[in-house]
């Protein structure tokens, strides 16, 4: 190689997932980043602030932590056991699933739906089986059922609107 050619490409991947990293955090700092799929779920706008957590306090049975979700069967019995609950299938790997972790633990902390999350690389069957081919995807269950589904990266507030449309 000549001295300026690029470095080897595992070198030039990690400075591309860097500065897509840092693009997608100043979009979603602005809040230029909505609910990826078209719903009315939301504006997009970010809700740091701690306003309308949705906690309900009294009577609440959801975990204020989200839930590791290791097989179907532990994914079956956390719906089962919830009115509403948040599934967030990410990858360790992915930038935005990253920056989405703050948000996916304050909604499990703050609103009173019980929020799990799903490893696709550990634990590709539940992937599969929630219908997830790209990451971040969210899939919200109401009642036992999927009613909603986001694919790409969400804000706190878009969240907790959506699950207040079906507590």
């Amino acid at each position: 190689m000549s001295e300026g050619s690029v470095d080897d490409p595992e070198t030039e991947r990690q400075r591309i997932r860097e500065r897509k990293l840092r693009k997608l955090q100043e979009r979603l700092e602005a809040g230029e980043l909505g609910s990826g799929n078209g719903s009315d779920a939301g504006d997009g706008g970010l809700n740091d602030d701690g306003s309308a957590d949705g906690n309900t306090g009294a009577g609440r049975t959801a975990p204020s932590e989200p839930i590791e979700i290791v097989g179907e069967s532990q994914l079956q019995e956390t719906v089962d056991a919830h009115d509403v609950v948040l599934v967030d299938c990410y990858a360790e790997w992915c930038g935005p699933c990253q920056m989405m972790k703050p948000a996916i633990e304050a909604v499990a902390a703050g609103t009173p739906a019980a929020v799990a999350t799903v490893d696709i690389d550990r634990n590709r069957g539940v992937a599969a089986a929630l219908g997830a081919r790209s990451v971040p995807t969210l899939v919200l269950y109401a009642n036992g059922e999927p009613v909603e589904r986001l694919v790409g990266a969400q804000d706190r507030g878009t969240l907790e609107r959506l699950i207040e449309r079906y507590q």
